[in-house]
C-alpha cells in the first residue's frame, strides 16, 4: 500500500482504493473491450514491436500508447523508473496535474521518464491495472508497477515520490544557486546576492523564492522603487508565494519607516513620556527596517506589555508583519516569537 491512498498489485490486475487524493480525479471513461491476452499477461497489441524513440531515445517526457506501452514503459523501466501519467481530454483534473508533474519529472534530470497516456485512445492498459478514476500515475519499475497516486497534488508531494521510488534527486543547478543567494543575503552581502538571485531566475524565470529574494535585497541597499519593480514582473501565478509576500512586507515596512523623520525626535519623546505609545511605535517601525530588529522588538513589545489593546492591538499586529518581511530564519524572527509569547501567555 502507498502512502497515496491505493495499492499497486504486482501483476496487471492490481486495484486501486482509498479515500479520493486532493482535487480527486473524475471517473474514467468505460474502457473498450479488451483483446485477448498473450503470454506475457498484456493485451496481444502491447507485445508488438514498437516504433524507435520514446523512453529509449533519451526523452524524459512522452507520449505512449497501448502499441508502444511495452517498449516505453515495460523494458524501459528495467532502466530507470517510468511514471505512467493516465489521462483524457475532457478530465479538469488531469489539466491542473500535467504541468506540476512535467515540472516535477524535469526537475529530476533524468532519474524518471514521465510516459502519457490517453485513455481514451488507449483504454486497455486501464482497464487492465482497474484504473476508475482519472488523473492516475502508477511508477513502474524493473518491467513491474511499483507505487502511484490518484489526482491533483503538489510538486512537494510528487518530488517526494519520485524520490521514493528513483532515489535521492539532489538539489537541481537551480536549487544550489539559490542556497548561495540566500547565504550570501544572510551574510549582508546583498550586491552578491542579487546577483546569484538574477542567475537563479535565468534559469527558472518563475522562481519565487529568487523573485521575492532579489526584491529584499533592493530594499536592503535602500532602494525599494527598484524593489517593487521586480515584484511587478513576476508572474501572476507566484503571487501568492509566501517569498513574495514577504517581499511585500518588506517593501511596506521600508516605506513606513522612510516617512517618519527624526527618530531622535522619537526617542526623546519617549525619553519625556514612557507611555507615548504612538512615539514608541514609530520608532519600532523604523528600527525594524535596518539593523536594529531586536530593538524594534522590544519596543513593541512594550506596548503589548503596558496596553495590549493600544490601536486595536496595534503593536503585536506590526510585530506579525515583522515576521513576515523578515522571515522565519533571521534570528529576530525568533527572538521577537519568543518574547511575543512570553507576554500572551505569562
Amino acid at each position: 500500500m502507498s502512502n497515496d491512498g491505493f495499492s499497486v498489485g504486482g501483476s496487471f490486475g492490481g486495484s486501486f482504493g482509498g479515500g479520493p487524493a486532493q482535487g480527486a480525479g473524475q471517473p474514467a471513461a468505460p474502457a473498450a473491450p479488451s483483446a485477448p491476452a498473450g503470454p506475457s499477461g498484456l493485451v496481444g497489441d502491447l507485445a508488438r514491436p514498437a516504433p524507435a524513440g520514446g523512453a529509449a531515445s533519451g526523452e524524459v517526457i512522452i507520449d505512449v500508447t497501448t502499441q508502444t506501452f511495452m517498449s516505453d514503459v515495460i523494458e524501459a523501466s528495467r532502466d530507470r523508473p517510468v511514471l505512467v501519467d493516465f489521462w483524457a481530454p475532457w478530465c479538469g483534473p488531469c489539466k491542473q496535474l500535467t504541468p506540476i508533474l512535467e515540472k516535477a519529472v524535469e526537475s529530476a534530470r533524468g532519474a524518471v521518464v514521465l510516459a502519457k497516456m490517453n485513455i481514451d485512445e488507449n483504454p486497455e492498459v486501464a482497464s487492465q491495472l482497474g484504473i476508475q478514476s482519472i488523473p492516475a500515475v502508477i511508477a513502474f519499475k524493473n518491467g513491474q508497477p511499483l507505487d502511484g497516486f490518484m489526482g491533483v497534488q503538489p510538486e512537494s508531494q510528487i518530488k517526494a515520490f519520485i524520490e521514493r521510488v528513483a532515489g535521492p534527486i539532489g538539489p537541481s543547478p537551480a536549487e544550489q544557486v539559490l542556497a548561495e543567494a540566500d547565504t550570501a543575503h544572510e551574510a549582508g552581502d546583498f550586491a552578491r546576492a542579487a546577483e546569484l538571485y538574477a542567475g537563479v531566475l535565468s534559469m527558472e524565470a518563475d522562481n519565487a523564492k529568487a523573485f521575492g529574494g532579489l526584491a529584499q535585497c533592493m530594499v536592503a541597499t535602500g532602494d525599494v522603487a527598484r524593489a517593487r519593480e521586480v515584484l511587478a514582473a513576476a508572474p501572476e501565478g507566484i503571487a501568492g508565494d509566501p517569498a513574495i509576500a514577504a517581499a511585500k512586507a518588506a517593501i511596506d515596512l521600508a516605506e513606513q519607516a522612510g516617512s517618519l523623520g527624526d527618530l531622535a525626535e522619537l526617542e526623546a519623546r519617549i525619553e519625556a513620556d514612557p507611555g507615548d505609545h504612538q512615539a514608541r511605535f514609530d520608532l519600532a517601525v523604523a528600527l525594524g527596517s535596518g539593523p536594529d530588529k531586536e530593538k524594534a522588538v522590544d519596543h513593541l513589545i512594550e506596548i503589548v506589555r503596558r496596553d495590549r489593546e493600544w490601536n486595536e492591538d496595534g503593536a503585536r499586529l506590526q510585530l506579525l508583519q515583522f515576521f513576515e518581511a523578515w522571515g522565519h530564519k533571521d534570528p529576530a524572527t525568533g527572538y521577537g516569537r519568543r518574547r511575543l509569547s512570553s507576554v500572551l501567555f505569562r
